[in-house]
């Protein structure tokens, strides 16, 4: 039986009006409510001083970086995840890369890919949703791992020195506003250009003039990437190196020449079945690049190969909804942080899987796993996140989540395959399922 549309009409309304009690208790808590942060309002004391910061295994890093104002924490992250080797391989106390270098072709890839993709879909009117989509999202300064392991592949890396943040990179609102703005237009040109009947050679290099205007904004807004540069370090024992020279690739191979090929994407995504492979469309920054994979397992799973890594002494790339539950103060994310319930006396319970469906909760931010804590029954207690939003935050730039909040708020673990069973690795042999360019994971 269908339901019936019913308005709010003046017995409903007192009905619900005489559900709350004009009691002492309810008027002070409306008190407390309407006139403090809820946040604070709602904070477990009870859980405070509950859990330390200490962990029975951690990979070796130091130096805590700084995202500031912008959305790259997907590149920190895949840097940070990088960096323990390049300190331990030449002794440094410390050592960064640069983010605005491959966040300056991050930028420049995205946008030959949106007009790559606003030719693709041409014939298409502009309210298909894949073309409404295209037009609302033409560019960001967001990613995950894929989209940072063909940046490297495609373009290396420099160290800081090389290329050091900019005012844009740090604060990257207007910048994106601006490339948003070029690329619609450009987009629509793309799109005229496609459906017409000028020479193939001729609209190739239509696209190279766009190409140009979106390459200036980026060089005048971040600087002009190095295709050359020297690097000279002094390690933990005061010795000090000569001064080589390289070019991105050749530096990327030298100080580290992984293949990020061996790295596979792993993700709880309990809206779609286990043990499969799955596939978003358009999720990458490079043309040529491969559209973001990744295996859907339970995160029981996952944290078994997570031990693994760790104990080789090998950080992660890690990805979950880093708001909830997130106490800075303490330095700690814990499903009992807060109790809302508590304070409205209203159950709030959705499910992991009901979460992603209603777009409550999704990836928003990457930090490095780099430590977890395994009792002598051998369960993982807690976990160490290495993070990109200063050494002022949290505990010294790093937070410590409880193996609960892990199972709630992990979507994805990027881990070397040589920590992965055989079982699972099969499964990237099967046909991805391709799931659409909004889906809420994207």
């Amino acid at each position: 039986m269908q339901m019936i549309a019913q308005e709010v009409d003046e017995t409903t309304l007192n009905e619900i009006r005489q559900s709350f009690k004009d009691t002492p208790e309810n008027r002070a808590l409306m008190n407390a409510v309407s006139h403090n942060d809820i946040k604070k309002l709602a904070e477990n004391r009870e859980n405070e001083g509950k859990l330390n910061h200490y962990f029975s295994d951690e990979v070796k890093t130091s130096g805590i970086s700084n995202q500031n104002q912008s959305g790259r924490c997907w590149l920190y992250t895949g840097l940070n995840t990088l960096k323990p080797m390049v300190q331990e391989k030449y002794n440094l106390s410390d050592f960064e890369f640069s983010q605005t270098y491959n966040f300056f072709w991050d930028q420049f890839e995205k946008a030959n890919l949106f007009l790559e993709i606003a030719r693709e879909t041409a014939h298409l009117p502009m309210n298909d949703k894949k073309v409404e989509w295209l037009f609302q999202n033409p560019i960001g300064d967001g990613g995950q791992w894929t989209t940072f392991a063909d940046n490297v592949a495609k373009y290396g890396l420099v160290p800081t020195s090389a290329m050091p943040d900019s005012y844009q990179s740090e604060k990257t609102s207007m910048m994106s506003r601006l490339l948003r703005r070029k690329l619609r237009e450009q987009g629509l040109e793309m799109r005229e250009i496609s459906n017409s009947r000028m020479r193939e050679d001729l609209k190739a290099q239509k696209k190279i003039e766009m190409l140009k205007e979106v390459y200036r904004i980026l060089v005048l807004s971040l600087g002009e990437p190095p295709t050359e540069f020297s690097w000279q370090y002094k390690d933990k024992d005061d010795n000090l190196s000569s001064s080589n020279t390289y070019t991105p690739k050749t530096f990327y191979q030298e100080i580290i020449g992984l293949n990020l090929n061996d790295y596979i994407m792993l993700m709880d995504d309990p809206r779609h079945e286990y043990h499969k492979l799955y596939e978003v469309e358009y999720d990458r920054n490079l043309v040529e690049g491969g559209n973001w994979k990744y295996i859907n397992l339970p995160a029981s799973k996952i944290k078994e190969f997570a031990v693994k890594s760790i104990k080789a002494n090998e950080a992660m790339y890690f990805s979950c909804d880093v708001g909830k539950q997130l106490n800075t103060e303490w330095g700690i994310l814990d499903v009992n942080n807060y109790s809302y319930d508590d304070l409205f006396g209203v159950d709030f319970s959705l499910n992991k899987k009901q979460r992603i469906e209603t777009f409550e909760s999704a990836s928003t931010h990457g930090m490095a796993l780099v430590g977890v804590n395994i009792l002598p029954d051998g369960q993982t207690e807690k976990w160490k996140l290495e993070n990109s939003w200063g050494a002022d935050k949290g505990n010294k730039g790093y937070l410590t989540m409880t193996d609960a909040w892990f199972d709630e708020y992990m979507f994805r673990l990027v881990i070397n395959k040589k920590y992965i069973d055989a079982g699972t690795l099969k499964i990237l042999d099967l046909k991805a399922v391709l799931l659409p360019p909004w889906d809420p994971m994207y």
